[in-house]
């Protein structure tokens, strides 16, 4: 499996690039697990995600039908249905944050090894300094509660357009009550260019885990 190589390259050099991105759109596939004692409920589907710095949309499907809808901006939160407070942690911080990683803020560098860590004081990253991508993040919350996300099998998105064209195609088709239902014009000024990012995600919070698994991603600059 091809995996990135970056050594050598400043990090700094590589998250100035990535600060030029202005959103994100991903199709994704979610489980959903809560372990309540020593029962485990699982719910598992696909998803349809923009999501900038401050904004995101995300529609999540069951079988081919829109079974839910969360949209933030500014810190307002609108949901059918309604998300309670642990459920808006995970989905909106935890997804924001995962994908957004390089949005942290007034940190300390350190090396360890084959990482690089980014330290503030709410927030820790931790990347490979052979990838420039990131391993794990923890995000400490205004409750003093920690959400955890770890990441895994990085990808690159294709750097010829018609060849992105087919794959947005596909999965078009995988996914079509999606695009029947997204009203929403597509996004305009796609980079064309490749760009590594890690197509699995696991997002943990309390008793909760979200698993992602990016199956289309694509960003606007």
């Amino acid at each position: 499996m091809e995996t990135p190589s970056y050594e050598g390259i400043p990090l700094e050099h590589a998250l100035s690039e990535l600060k030029n991105i202005k959103s994100i759109e991903a199709i994704l596939s979610v489980e959903y697990e809560r372990n309540n004692n020593a029962d485990v409920n699982t719910m598992s589907g696909e998803a349809l995600l923009n999501v900038s710095e401050d904004k995101l949309n995300l529609r999540l499907y069951y079988l081919g039908f829109l079974a839910g809808e969360v949209n933030e901006e500014g810190g307002i939160i609108k949901s059918k249905p309604k998300l309670d407070k642990n459920k808006s942690t995970i989905l909106i911080d935890g997804i924001k944050n995962s994908f957004f990683w390089w949005n942290i803020k007034d940190y300390t560098l350190q090396e360890k090894g084959d990482l690089y860590e980014l330290k503030n004081p709410f927030r820790k990253l931790l990347i490979s300094k052979k990838t420039l991508l990131p391993i794990q993040q923890t995000i400490e919350l205004n409750d003093g509660e920690e959400l955890k996300i770890f990441y895994d099998a990085p990808n690159k998105t294709d750097s010829n357009e018609s060849a992105a064209t087919n794959n947005k195609k596909s999965d078009s088709n995988q996914l079509s009550i999606v695009s029947s239902q997204n009203n929403s014009p597509p996004a305009t000024h796609h980079s064309s260019l490749s760009l590594w990012y890690n197509s699995r995600m696991k997002i943990e919070f309390k008793n909760y885990i979200v698993k992602i698994k990016v199956k289309s991603y694509s960003v606007v600059r």
